[in-house]
């Protein structure tokens, strides 16, 4: 399945919408620690264990943007976006039947290897379809598509709760939650499929070829190909920067719900689950807000300066909740907003890196392989925060004490990450494409790139 052209005279404003259907409703997964406290208490699990399809979905949601990033690149967004429809609806569908039988492992796969799949390849589906529409503004681009994953737990956090207030916190109504999920989604993406559209090919005025001011816009700077970026050092430390931002960021949001109320049980004004669920909508609101504000912010001060606020600052805000978040309830909704927001502007910003460092001829298969990052941060993210809060459970500990360690663990991985940023220097010559020789069955725009003009 291939998309259809964009006609003379299609406005490039019409594409960030379609990559929206996709993202708010893939978005989702940051809502799913909303589920987390009905299925430990339906099914009799640990944090750690419901923890476990989210975890998936992510390990799966950078694979399958590794695997399929190439083949996104080449069969278009439409199909990539068709595909995520159906896996992520039917990873709902799946997990529904799972609750109702009381199976937690078709949850797990449902939810987490089906779903995790379809949210990969629709993560990817619009990123190089809206440089390549976007030229001028790569930051501000990926991060209008981007936004809606960071949003639609927004939309999503609310909605769920509302439905298990309404359907019963069982096993059949969580069940029921999950079918009417994965229903309304596959209505929304839909809409996603039907708008997109890709730029006419190259010689062929559109209005993606016209920058802001109405010239031409032909590609700049260096251009290397998936293949290639993988042998240059730029990739890697930009893999370790992903991780190590995503790690301390995803720790908290997948334990957003139960880390609020657990910091305040012990105070006068505890927090109640209709309130941790309004926190982790708030949460969703700061990583909406940080995709679009500080990848745009990125468009003037640099990529390497604004992950230089994301990590540095990010330890400043990990040790104000270590040291004093337990005493002041707006202290620690401040300082978590402000961590999701970098969070999330470290999600919309690495597109626009990867075009300075690697162009825009396979931007799309290199974001999808660096996305594996995000795979090995949906482990290790979880993993610390539950299974370190599940040992001082044990030990006796309660409140604020089950996460101190965590966050100390947060903040020197943010550290890791702003070395690794600061390493970070331009692509060697000799991986440009005028350098290397095309891989097979791959286009040659060496010879493309030398007859547009300058």
């Amino acid at each position: 399945m291939s998309p259809p052209i964009a006609p003379v005279g299609w406005s490039r404003w019409l594409v960030p919408p379609a990559a929206l259907a996709i993202h708010l409703s893939i978005g989702q997964a940051y809502a799913w620690s909303v589920f987390k406290p009905p299925l430990e208490d339906a099914l009799g699990l640990s944090g750690t264990q419901s923890a476990l399809p989210f975890q998936l979905g992510i390990v799966m949601l950078g694979l399958s943007a590794a695997f399929g990033g190439t083949l996104v690149e080449r069969r278009g967004p439409r199909w990539a976006m068709t595909v995520a429809l159906v896996c992520f609806s039917s990873g709902f569908l799946l997990s529904a039947l799972g609750a109702a039988t009381e199976q937690f492992w078709l949850i797990v796969f449902g939810y987490g290897f089906v779903g995790g799949i379809g949210l990969g390849i629709g993560y990817i589906s619009p990123v190089s379809t809206l440089i390549k529409w976007f030229p001028d503004r790569p930051g501000m681009a990926t991060g209008i598509a981007i936004m809606g994953f960071g949003g639609g737990a927004l939309i999503a956090s609310p909605w769920s709760a509302q439905m298990l207030e309404s359907f019963g916190s069982d096993s059949s109504g969580i069940a029921l939650a999950f079918l009417v999920h994965g229903l309304s989604y596959a209505v929304f993406m839909l809409l996603g499929v039907l708008l997109v559209r890709v730029p006419r090919p190259t010689g062929a005025p559109t209005a993606m070829e016209q920058a802001a001011d109405g010239r031409p816009a032909t590609p700049a700077g260096p251009q290397v190909s998936a293949r290639q970026a993988l042998r240059t050092p730029q990739f890697w430390l930009l893999w370790v920067v992903l991780c190590m931002n995503v790690t301390a960021g995803i720790g908290i949001l997948e334990k957003a719900a139960p880390m609020i109320t657990d910091f305040f049980a012990d105070t006068s004004t505890p927090v109640s689950a209709t309130a941790a669920a309004g926190f982790v909508a708030l949460l969703s609101a700061a990583n909406m807000a940080g995709r679009i504000g500080w990848s745009s912010t990125s468009d003037l001060i640099g990529r390497k300066n604004i992950y230089r606020v994301y990590l540095g600052a990010g330890v400043l805000m990990y040790a104000l909740i270590a040291l004093v978040g337990s005493s002041s309830k707006p202290l620690f909704v401040l300082c978590a907003l402000v961590i999701l927001s970098f969070y999330g502007g470290g999600f919309a910003t690495i597109p626009a890196y990867l075009k300075d460092l690697f162009g825009t001829y396979q931007v799309g298969a290199i974001h999808g392989r660096l996305l594996t990052a995000w795979s090995t941060a949906g482990v290790l993210g979880p993993l610390i925060v539950n299974w370190i809060a599940d040992r001082q459970e044990e030990a006796g500990k309660h409140g604020a004490e089950l996460y101190g360690t965590s966050l100390f663990i947060m903040m020197g991985l943010l550290v890791v990450g702003f070395a690794a940023n600061e390493l970070v220097r331009p692509v060697h010559p000799s991986h440009h494409l005028d350098a290397v020789t095309p891989e097979k069955g791959a286009p040659d725009v060496r010879r493309r790139q030398q007859s547009e003009p300058a």
